[in-house]
């Protein structure tokens, strides 16, 4: 089978496939959620269109309590893993096109999801068809794994596999090519400040960011009893930083608002986080108890610093690369004290334990605590593996690209396998706008990993 000429056949296919998954709009959303639709409609109306183009094009198919499902082709004792997920995080302001439509332009599609992870799984699909349409014998079962919460803590591939059995070998096309066999480890971690509250606070309240694996590109604070210069000072803030922000009176009080840059917290430094950028601001106005202590902490501990430092949490090695934190979700109540939940992304040999407890050390004199809220630890599969050289091999034969193994502050469904690594399907010099405004995939890069996706099942898969 010529992988590269069939996958160019079905391009028109893959962009309507593509844009009809796309017009779901399958954000979490649990203040919804139901035991029929346990992460909100959405979510679960994305599996279900899965789930039914399987069982349309004469594919096992099986829903696993509305979390997760699979479409499975061949036959064997083994089985092969293709783990994807069609939830995504919420599409912030300012997007160019629709991100819930799939709009082309100048060959490329755009939309939430696009390049994370309905574009990737829609080649994935597309291949399994290739496969099944070219009648190629395979002897090995070949599944793939579609998840419904992967943006939201993975509660989805914990069900399934709970219920189903763990692939032999597996991909995630849920991130980079030519592919990643080292994955950080991921921590959830929450900052706390419940005292030094006053009867007379200056910062009412303070909010930023909805993920922690996205940078906040919007933050809101309400803060009264300041100058009269308060207005034309931040003014001239904006002015002098070039940024955007809003600023009202009402009472006593001022509504402030930062715009700053949306990215995926795997790569802090690619965004521009805005309640950093209103802490820099109010840092001069707010002078009293807990609203001080929270606005000094947020940049003592992150203004331009991604890795920990201040709390001497910064490691990196050569197989990972450096740890990275971003404080995604920020909240203050003048009554209540505030927290900064943080998306830590550390290193394959981080010594996390040690590092966590040298923290809680620091703190201890500090108004703030800090607690783990969850931890998923790293991922590594040898580059000298037979299955990561197979990939590798294919990879290579559609690209001419030599480049080695990667690692990822990203955290893919390949590390819930026992030998899973995540291929593709970004292609090397393309800008990763996962989690970004005008998320987009090149149409032309979406017909070529098929062709790689289903070189990579015959080749696992047939021999």
């Amino acid at each position: 089978m010529d992988c590269l000429k069939f996958a160019q056949s079905k391009k028109d296919e893959l962009v309507s496939e593509l844009q009809q998954l796309i017009q779901i709009e399958s954000v979490l959303d649990e203040k919804n959620a139901t035991a029929q639709a346990p992460f909100g409609i959405g979510p679960l109306k994305a599996l279900e269109w899965m789930l039914n183009r399987g069982e349309e094009n004469g594919f096992k198919t099986k829903n696993i309590d509305n979390m997760a499902g699979h479409i499975e082709m061949g036959a064997g004792n083994e089985l092969l893993g293709i783990l994807c997920h069609v939830d995504v995080v919420p599409a912030s302001n300012g997007w160019t096109y629709p991100p819930f439509k799939g709009e082309v332009v100048d060959g490329k599609l755009y939309g939430r999801g696009a390049i994370d992870d309905k574009g990737p799984t829609i080649a994935a699909w597309i291949a399994m068809k290739m496969i099944k349409e070219a009648n190629i014998k395979l002897n090995k079962r070949v599944r793939m794994i579609i998840g419904a919460d992967e943006e939201s803590g993975f509660r989805c591939v914990e069900r399934y596999f709970e219920k189903e059995e763990m692939p032999t070998i597996g991909f995630a096309p849920d991130a980079d090519f030519p592919l990643i066999n080292a994955e950080k480890g991921i921590a959830s971690l929450e900052f706390t400040l419940s005292n030094h509250m006053q009867e007379s606070e200056q910062l009412i309240s303070f909010n930023a960011g909805k993920r922690t694996n996205m940078v906040p590109d919007h933050a809101e604070a309400v803060i009264e009893n300041v100058t009269s210069q308060f207005i034309k000072d931040f003014e001239n803030f904006l002015e002098k930083n070039k940024l955007e922000g809003t600023i009202i009176k009402k009472d006593n009080q001022f509504i402030v608002t930062m715009k700053g840059k949306s990215a995926h917290a795997m790569e802090p430094e690619k965004g521009i986080n805005a309640a950093v950028l209103l802490s820099k601001f109010l840092v001069d106005y707010v002078n009293t108890g807990a609203g001080k202590e929270f606005i000094q902490f947020i940049l003592h501990v992150f203004e331009n610093d991604h890795y920990g430092k201040a709390l001497m949490l910064d490691f990196e090695d050569e197989m990972s690369g450096k740890t990275t934190l971003n404080p995604g979700v920020v909240s203050y109540n003048h009554l209540k004290g505030g927290s900064i939940q943080v998306s830590m992304r550390y290193s394959v040999s981080y010594p996390f334990d040690e590092k966590i407890t040298k923290a809680q050390l620091e703190l201890s004199n500090s108004p703030f605590t800090l607690d783990i809220l969850s931890n998923s630890t790293p991922h590594y599969v040898s580059e000298e593996d037979d299955f990561v050289q197979t990939l590798l091999q294919v990879y290579r034969k559609y690209t001419d690209d030599f480049t080695g193994p990667l690692s990822t502050g990203g955290g893919t469904y390949a590390r819930t396998m026992k030998k899973g690594v995540a291929f593709g399907m970004l292609f090397p010099g393309e800008p990763d706008l996962a989690h970004q405004t005008d998320e987009y995939v090149v149409i032309d890069n979406l017909v070529k990993a098929a062709a790689i996706y289903a070189e990579a099942i015959v080749q696992l898969a047939s021999k």
